[in-house]
C-alpha cells in the first residue's frame, strides 16, 4: 500500500505540469497575436491613401469603391431616363414596367399623373414617338442619399414634324438589394421630380 504523501506529491506534480503548459500556451498565443497586429498596422501604414476635400485621410480602396458606385449610379440614371422618357405606342408599357423597378413611389406617382392627364392615350391615338437623344447627370456622392440632377434631351416625332425638348429632373439615390435583372445596380430613385420642360429652338439644336 502506497503512502498517502506519495499520492499527494504526484498530484501536485501533475497540477504544476498543467499550469506550466497553460502558461506556455497563453504566452505563445499572446506573442502570435501581438505579431499579427503589428504586421497589420505596418501594412496599413504602407497602404495608399488619398486626402479628401475636407482634409480627411481615406484609404484608396474606399475611393475605388466610391468611383465604382458613381459609375453604377450614372448608368442607373441613364437606364431609367431612357426607359421612362423613350416611349412610343408599341413599347411604352414594357418601358414603364422596367422603369418602375428603378424608382420608388415618387416615380410611380409621376407615371400615374401622366396617365391621368392622357399623355399615353395621346401617344396611342396619334402614334407619337418620343425618342431620347441625350442624358447628362450629375451626382453628389459626398452624402447619402445621393442627390442627382439630370438633363434629358428628347424628340417627339409627329409624322413629318419633329420637336425637341429639354427636360430637367432631380431626385435622390439610395442603395438597396440588387435584383437581377430588374435592378442590377442595387439603387433606387427617390424624391423624383420634373423641374422644368422647355422646347428647344433650331439654333440650340444645331449648336449642340
Amino acid at each position: 500500500m502506497k503512502a498517502p504523501f506519495k499520492n499527494i506529491q504526484q498530484q501536485l506534480q501533475m497540477n504544476r505540469a498543467v499550469v506550466l503548459a497553460v502558461v506556455i500556451v497563453s504566452g505563445m498565443v499572446c506573442i502570435i497575436s501581438i505579431t499579427m497586429v503589428t504586421r497589420m498596422h505596418r501594412a496599413m501604414l504602407n497602404s495608399a491613401f488619398v486626402v479628401s476635400d475636407m482634409g480627411d485621410i481615406i484609404p484608396l480602396e474606399l475611393v475605388d469603391q466610391r468611383e465604382h458606385l458613381e459609375v453604377e449610379a450614372l448608368s442607373h440614371l441613364e437606364r431609367f431616363h431612357q426607359w421612362f422618357y423613350g416611349v412610343d405606342a408599341g413599347s411604352y408599357g414594357d418601358h414603364m414596367e422596367k422603369a418602375l423597378w428603378l424608382g420608388n413611389g415618387s416615380v410611380d406617382a409621376l407615371y400615374r399623373q401622366k396617365k391621368a392627364n392622357g399623355f399615353y392615350n395621346r401617344l396611342l391615338q396619334y402614334s407619337l414617338v418620343q425618342q431620347v437623344e441625350r442624358i447628362d447627370s450629375t451626382i453628389d456622392m459626398n452624402q447619402k442619399p445621393y442627390r442627382f440632377e439630370t438633363r434629358t434631351v428628347f424628340h417627339i416625332n409627329r409624322g413629318t414634324v419633329t420637336d425637341t425638348y429639354e427636360l430637367l429632373t432631380s431626385g435622390r439615390l439610395i442603395t438597396v438589394e440588387r435584383n437581377f435583372p430588374h435592378n442590377p445596380h442595387g439603387l433606387l430613385i427617390t424624391d423624383f421630380f420634373e423641374n422644368s420642360l422647355r422646347k428647344m429652338d433650331i439654333n440650340e439644336i444645331t449648336a449642340k
